[in-house]
């Protein structure tokens, strides 16, 4: 896979996580949804940056919540630099597309989320009872780096009551699939998961893998 396109892959994944995100912080009041199928909501949230829908509260107890948000954003920053000169390197000594392919999926989701936590503090006011401005007059609702990641899909496949038998949640009220989350998310969790499910043809490069074919059959 060249470089020009995993740039292109990269783009266009952008490009439909910044769109869907922007029309969904002008056209939506924070926790207005939209129900598209019993099972799939457009469902607006924000979230201080984790992915999934996870709050920093929830990993980190022992500094405050924007120092905390400060930290993470310099962490995925210098994580995105790190995916890029991976991303480059791979590209330059002619590893696996599918590698390539995994690696421009995350990079994406990763840049993508980044653009929320560093710059839609200052480019939108809040969503809290009403829908956002673009740029507003009277200033944006955060500073820099403190801008929150705007999610919205959200997959309730299953809610109800859990049968008593079941351990330690039995008879609790349970939703199936309960985080929402955005495009960005999705990229990063794809890119993951081919790392993960196609390890072998990932960290083989091309050559190597058919050469292994080859010998076995």
């Amino acid at each position: 896979m060249s470089l020009k396109k995993a740039t292109l892959l990269i783009l266009i994944i952008l490009i439909v996580d910044q769109v869907s995100k922007l029309y969904i912080k002008t056209h939506f009041a924070l926790n207005e949804s939209v129900e598209v199928f019993s099972w799939f909501q457009i469902l607006f949230v924000e979230n201080e940056g984790m992915a999934w829908g996870t709050k920093i509260s929830d990993i980190v107890s022992f500094i405050s919540d924007r120092t905390a948000k400060v930290c993470l954003t310099i962490f995925r920053i210098l994580a995105v630099i790190g995916i890029g000169y991976w991303l480059n390197k791979s590209i330059k000594e002619k590893q696996s597309k599918t590698l390539i392919f995994a690696v421009s999926l995350i990079l994406a989701g990763a840049l993508g989320n980044i653009i929320d936590s560093v710059f839609y503090g200052v480019l939108f006011d809040s969503s809290a009872g009403q829908v956002a401005s673009f740029l507003p007059v009277e200033g944006g609702y955060d500073a820099v780096f403190h801008g929150k990641v705007v999610d919205m899909l959200h997959f309730p496949l299953w809610s109800g009551v859990l049968p008593d038998w079941i351990p330690f949640f039995g008879g609790q009220y349970f939703t199936f699939f309960e985080p929402v989350f955005n495009i960005a998310d999705m990229a990063i969790s794809t890119g993951i998961g081919i790392l993960i499910f196609f390890n072998r043809r990932a960290f083989n490069n091309e050559e190597k893998v058919k050469e292994t074919e080859t010998s076995l059959d």
